[in-house]
């Protein structure tokens, strides 16, 4: 019973952490919003890389679109449940690992309780909790090395996307270091306590090409701004506190694309 104790404590708590997953970003109605999201970003016929793509709600709504997906997951308990949900899904391509600036190997700290939170930041999971009570609680108890590609190699095998989301918890430099062209658009979550880490981004994309910017609160579905931003403003806002959020994901478009119509009356649900 000692050694199994642990065990099944462990999957216990790692199933609640799933659970709790699944009913945050698989509940009803969330599909129709993140659809609406993205039908300016990506639709039938182009490609969208979901880097770091948790229980795939992202990439149901960029294939939903009409789009193909290849999606990256390293999380082995996660992967499962992204092969059960979208494995048979002719437009999907799922793919177990993380992406960062080469390829190789790296060790992923994973979150039993708060899988989302799983990250290969080392500095980034040392410091957040000291600058974000937000994650004071969390513990990254297990380790495990995983594959990691780029965003380069993955061009190479299937394409230049038209989008890419990545949200990889204070990682998302370290990815876009791995991409040396410019890619229609971006988005990369931020959060509160490690705003650097999205200013960097600003910094990198910018070096790829013309980017305008803007940005979303927490899981909600509009813009923030009626006018896309500068870099330099996208950044200044950053440096100011990002208006107080928890966090959000920061978007980038080349500025020779249209920009979206924001979406200030799409309910959060």
């Amino acid at each position: 019973m000692t050694r199994l104790f642990p065990s099944l404590h462990h999957r216990l708590s790692r199933g609640l952490g799933v659970a709790r997953s699944l009913a945050i970003y698989w509940r009803p109605g969330r599909q129709r919003g993140l659809k609406r999201l993205y039908a300016e970003f990506t639709g039938p016929g182009d490609l969208a890389f979901d880097v770091g793509a948790h229980l795939g709600d992202r990439t149901a709504a960029f294939a939903a679109l009409g789009a193909r997906v290849v999606a990256l997951e390293p999380q082995p308990h996660l992967y499962r449940w992204l092969t059960r949900l979208l494995g048979r899904h002719p437009q999907v391509a799922l793919l177990p690992c993380a992406a960062g600036a080469q390829v190789g190997e790296a060790t992923l700290a994973m979150s039993r309780a708060t899988p989302t939170v799983s990250t290969l930041a080392v500095r980034w999971r040392e410091s957040i909790g000291q600058h974000n009570q937000g994650f004071r609680t969390v513990r990254w108890e297990d380790e495990i090395r995983v594959p990691v590609t780029s965003l380069d190699a993955l061009i190479a095998e299937h394409g230049l996307p038209r989008f890419c989301k990545i949200d990889v918890e204070g990682f998302e430099d370290e990815v876009l270091a791995g991409l040396s062209q410019p890619v229609e658009a971006v988005s990369v979550e931020f959060v509160a306590g490690s705003l650097e880490v999205a200013k960097r981004c600003i910094v990198r994309l910018s070096a790829l090409g013309d980017y305008r910017f803007n940005a979303i609160a927490g899981e909600q579905r509009r813009f923030l701004w009626s006018d896309w931003k500068s870099a330099e403003s996208a950044s200044r806002w950053l440096s100011e506190g990002a208006s107080d959020l928890a966090s959000g994901d920061l978007y980038a478009r080349l500025a020779s694309t249209s920009p979206p119509t924001p979406y200030s009356q799409e309910p959060t649900r």
